[in-house]
């Protein structure tokens, strides 16, 4: 996606489940010297290696000796709600449904209180081939709290090539192709379908 910015340049890639051994290696070059981009997709500081690599930097007592700028970017939550209206215009949680690196029994409290207060709700890595129960879960946790006519918002590949967009309900939610490229937003209990737009008032009097 970034041929063009990085031609000429020296590309340094591993792939999914090697970010720390990543994020060493762009560290050793930059103490040696080196002027190293560590690139994510979306925005560094959420669910990207910003934080990582401060981790790694403190353990290796470097904060000082490196110079680092977090650039940031545009995360899936904001480029899907940019795509589907404007469903994130309150209060919301963005919550992965990835239980890699968090424990599910976590996941599922986080799910919980959310819908339990009413937040509109996005959730990241919500299927993959071999996990797929987690969304169906994470539905039944906020069918408690949230009507079935929640409005839905599904958008898959957002702002790439191939983007994929539906507005459904919490009801048939799953009735949609669902898997990692997919950001699904769930909407509170204000939130509402306008034409082909999710809208979640911010509390205006229009």
């Amino acid at each position: 996606m970034i041929k063009d910015i990085v031609a000429g340049k020296e590309i340094i890639s591993t792939g999914m489940t090697r970010e720390i051994e990543r994020c060493e290696e762009a560290i050793r070059r930059a103490r040696a010297g080196a002027r190293v981009a560590l690139v994510s997709s979306g925005d560094p500081g959420v669910y990207g290696m910003a934080g990582l690599v401060l981790e790694l930097l403190e353990r290796e007592g470097a904060l000082e000796e490196v110079d680092l700028d977090i650039i940031p970017g545009i995360t899936s939550a904001t480029s899907a709600a940019a795509i589907l209206g404007a469903p994130l215009m309150h209060d919301f949680a963005v919550i992965s449904l990835s239980d890699l690196l968090t424990p599910w029994d976590v996941i599922r409290t986080r799910l919980e209180m959310a819908s339990r207060g009413d937040f509109v709700v996005v959730l990241y890595n919500p299927a993959s081939k071999k996990r797929t129960e987690q969304v169906r879960t994470a539905r039944e946790i906020m069918l408690v709290h949230k009507s079935p006519a929640t409005p839905v918002g599904i958008v898959r590949n957002a702002a790439r090539e191939k983007q994929e967009t539906v507005i459904t309900d919490l009801e048939m939610m799953l009735a949609h192709p669902i898997d990692m490229f997919s950001t699904i937003i769930v909407g509170n209990s204000r939130t509402r379908r306008i034409g082909k737009y999710m809208l979640t008032p911010r509390g205006y009097h229009v």
